[in-house]
């Protein structure tokens, strides 16, 4: 016997709703970089890929290949090695939502601000988002040292081949200008797209 207070969803309502988060007032494309070095490191960005996914205005469009990379502004062997993707997302919150979100999702994963380029469990850093170009103190857009990280910049030229740095110009030829060294491939680790 079936419940009868059940009642099924009419596919209508479901392509609307459908319809309403492809057309949510002009969704823009934002480039959102992730780094761990504690913990579970692969496990960790997966996490925070999926919580990006279950943001209310989010919708994760694509995923990079996973690298390994020494830390940045430490001593050599001071602190363990990062993982670090990129993920590009369709999104209908402001900047400063997104970024509100990315601080969210560091906390939930115990990320701890004690020291400037310290060990993290998960950065969470918006790289881009469309065309916007934004000296605020709280939200620099594009990301101030985007350009010149081989870490931002290789996972980012996997997704997007084409995409330009905001007022930086192509990625392509910001990646060609700082090289690879130290970007390592991890083909042993994958990140999936959200279901």
């Amino acid at each position: 016997m079936s419940d009868p207070t059940v009642q099924p969803v009419p596919a209508s309502v479901v392509e609307q709703v459908d319809a309403a988060d492809t057309t949510l007032s002009n969704p823009k494309r934002a480039v959102i970089a992730l780094g761990a070095n504690l913990g579970n490191r692969l496990e960790t960005l997966q996490g925070a890929i999926d919580a990006l996914e279950d943001t209310p205005g989010v919708r994760v469009r694509a995923v990079s290949p996973v690298y390994e990379t020494e830390p940045w502004g430490v001593e050599p062997g001071s602190q363990p090695s990062y993982l670090n993707a990129v993920v590009v997302v369709k999104t209908t919150l402001p900047p400063s939502s997104l970024l509100e979100r990315g601080q969210a999702i560091e906390e939930a994963f115990d990320r701890v601000r004690e020291e400037r380029w310290g060990p993290r469990t998960i950065d969470v850093d918006i790289v881009a988002y469309a065309e916007v170009i934004s000296d605020d103190p709280v939200l620099t857009l594009p990301h101030p040292r985007a350009h010149e990280r081989a870490f931002v910049l290789v996972p980012w030229y996997d997704v997007e081949p084409e995409a330009q740095l905001p007022g930086r110009g192509p990625v392509a030829e910001l990646l060609a200008g700082v090289g690879r060294e130290g970007v390592v491939p991890r083909t042993d680790l994958e990140l999936r797209l959200p279901e």
